[in-house]
């Protein structure tokens, strides 16, 4: 089974548990409507494909990182949505939660997504109980205070942040645990795998910065010029085009330079550079031009 595969069975069964027995049936549409259809799931592929490079001895138990991560990312885009932060009318080319489902439901659903993927992970690590306690820490703190998830959006309402710090927290967190999750889950020393995550994070984060920029709306299947009209730190912005992309280049290669010895080393610094390219808005040539 390829890795989205395992993803994907690995969401559905979370969701389904979610929609069990005396559930909500419009919380558990709404969770389910955060969920699926899928997106590019990076950060989940990324998990497994760190697991891949140090064996993955117990494939449930990586399978259950690399969903908990996925539901905690479209928790914070259900949350990110919201009209109190990005007031975005659209998601992944459709309606977001608080449009489809109103406004209390997308904070719950939010919430709940939290709680089913630390849920999920206990779950699948029952199969190897002694790698959960680094699996919860990691993931934990990626999505917590100081610096994970909601430090990085909290960082939107300070009247000044360095902009490398406000990525690192609002992307590069759950970047880099899905890197030293995927480690941990297969048994392996996870601190050599933080840079990787960390560098790929920043990375995206300013791809996604110049798309905001450069793009439309029906390429990135959500609200575009959102950091303009609202005043968020953005690299294009700042830096311009032509500098945002000198930073994405250096990122990406310091990202594929980071990975540690390992017997899948190569293959997964030719995925790092190539998913990397690929997160940059495919209307770039011409509008740069």
């Amino acid at each position: 089974m390829d890795a989205v595969a395992r993803i994907e069975r690995a969401l559905n069964a979370a969701i389904e548990r979610a929609e069990g027995p005396g559930a909500p049936p419009r919380l558990a549409a709404a969770m389910r409507h955060a969920v699926f259809p899928r997106g590019a799931r990076i950060r989940p592929r990324l998990c497994l494909a760190v697991a891949a490079a140090c064996g993955d001895d117990h494939p449930a138990v990586s399978d259950a990182a690399a969903a908990a991560i996925e539901l905690l990312h479209c928790a914070s885009l259900v949350h990110d949505d919201l009209p109190c932060f990005d007031d975005a009318a659209t998601r992944r080319g459709r309606k977001s939660v608080h449009v489809a489902f109103g406004e209390e439901l997308a904070v719950l659903a939010g919430d709940a997504l939290i709680v089913a993927a630390f849920e999920t992970l206990t779950v699948g690590a029952a199969h190897a109980p002694r790698r959960l306690p680094a699996l919860v820490r990691t993931i934990a703190h990626a999505v917590g205070m100081p610096a994970g998830i909601a430090a990085g959006q909290a960082w939107e309402s300070e009247p000044s942040v360095d902009l490398a710090a406000y990525q690192r927290a609002k992307t590069g967190a759950l970047f880099a645990a899905a890197t030293v999750a995927g480690a941990a889950a297969a048994g392996a020393d996870s601190k050599p795998w933080r840079m990787l995550g960390e560098r790929l994070g920043e990375a995206y984060q300013v791809a996604d910065d110049i798309g905001d920029v450069v793009s439309g709306e029906a390429e990135l299947g959500k609200p575009i010029g959102r950091d303009s009209a609202l005043g968020r730190p953005n690299a294009a912005l700042r830096y311009g085009v032509p500098g945002a992309m000198r930073h994405f280049e250096a990122l990406a290669a310091a990202a594929a330079d980071s990975i540690p010895a390992c017997p899948g080393a190569a293959d997964l610094r030719a995925l790092t550079l190539n998913e990397a390219r690929r997160l940059l808005p495919k209307e770039l040539p011409s509008r740069a031009a």
